[in-house]
C-alpha cells in the first residue's frame, strides 16, 4: 500500500500541491492526469522524494515519513523510501557512454553492490521482458526513442522496487514508438506491477490504469476508476477535460 496524506509542496510562496491525500493499492496502476501545470509530475516526484514535500505524510509499505515546514528530512530516511521506488523519466536519461545492458546493471553494481555476473543475469532477464535482449550491447545513441524508453523501464525495474513511477513515459515519442512503450507497460500491469504514472497520454491511461486521479492547480478534482473517469466523470471540470479528447480514437476500456 502507498498512502499520501495531506501532502503540500511549496516553492517559496507558490503552492504547487495542496492537501493531496490518495491511496494506491499494491498491484494496481494509478494514472495522474490533468492540464499542464496541474501538479502531476511534482506529485510523482514527491513520492520518491526527488522533491521533498513541505508538509504531509508518505507511507510506502512499512516505511513512513512525515514532513513539516522548516523540518529537515534525514538522508537515511529519504533513502528508505526511495529504494522502494523505480523511476522512468520522460527523456529516458540513459547513460550515453554505457551499453543498454550496462545501463540496467549500473544501479545494481554501484548502489546495491551486486556481483557483476549476478547483475548481468538480472539485466538480461529484464531486457528480455521489455523486448530488448537483442539490443543488450547497443549504445543508446543507436536506439530509437521507444527502444531507449524500454531500456529505461528495465533499469527502473532492476532493484525490484515496490512501485514503478512513470513521468510522462510516452510524451517524447511519436505514436508508433509510443505504442511500443504502452505495450510494455500494459504487460507489466497485467503481471501485477504497482505503477503510478503522470501522463497527458489518455490512451495510455485508459488502456492500463485501474484508477485515475484528476489534478488541477495542485488539487485533486476527482478520483475514480479509469472506466468511470473516462466515460462518466462526475465533476464538470473533469467532463470538460475529457471532452477535449476524441474518445473514439483514444480509449479502449
Amino acid at each position: 500500500m502507498i498512502e499520501l496524506s495531506n501532502i503540500e509542496k511549496r516553492f517559496g510562496d507558490a503552492v504547487i500541491l495542496k492537501d493531496i491525500s490518495i491511496r494506491i493499492p499494491e498491484g494496481s496502476v494509478t494514472a495522474l492526469v490533468g492540464p499542464s501545470g496541474g501538479g502531476k509530475s511534482t506529485l510523482l516526484r514527491c513520492i520518491n522524494l526527488l522533491e521533498i514535500p513541505t508538509a504531509g505524510e508518505i507511507r510506502i509499505g512499512e516505511e513512513k515519513l512525515t514532513f513539516a515546514p522548516g523540518q529537515k528530512t534525514k538522508w537515511q530516511a529519504i533513502q528508505k523510501i526511495r529504494r522502494q521506488t523505480g523511476m522512468v523519466f520522460q527523456n529516458f536519461q540513459l547513460f550515453p557512454h554505457q551499453s543498454a545492458i550496462d545501463n540496467v546493471m549500473e544501479g545494481l553494481v554501484t548502489v546495491l553492490r551486486w556481483p557483476k555476473e549476478k547483475a548481468r543475469s538480472r539485466a538480461m532477464e529484464l531486457l528480455t521482458k521489455v523486448g530488448m535482449a537483442h539490443k543488450a550491447d547497443a549504445w543508446p545513441a543507436t536506439l530509437s526513442g521507444g527502444q531507449q524508453q524500454r531500456v529505461a523501464i528495465a533499469r527502473a525495474l532492476a532493484p525490484s522496487p515496490r512501485v514503478l513511477l512513470c513521468d510522462e513515459p510516452t510524451s517524447a515519442l511519436d505514436p508508433e514508438l509510443s505504442a511500443e512503450v504502452v505495450d510494455v507497460l500494459g504487460r507489466l500491469a497485467n503481471e501485477g506491477t504497482t505503477m503510478v504514472m503522470a501522463t497527458h497520454d489518455l490512451r495510455l491511461a485508459s488502456k492500463i490504469a485501474n484508477d485515475v486521479v484528476f489534478l488541477e492547480a495542485g488539487s485533486v478534482v476527482e478520483t475514480g476508476s479509469a472506466k468511470n473517469i473516462f466515460t462518466a466523470p462526475e465533476r464538470e471540470r473533469t467532463k470538460r477535460f475529457i471532452s477535449t479528447i476524441n474518445a473514439a480514437h483514444t480509449y479502449d476500456i
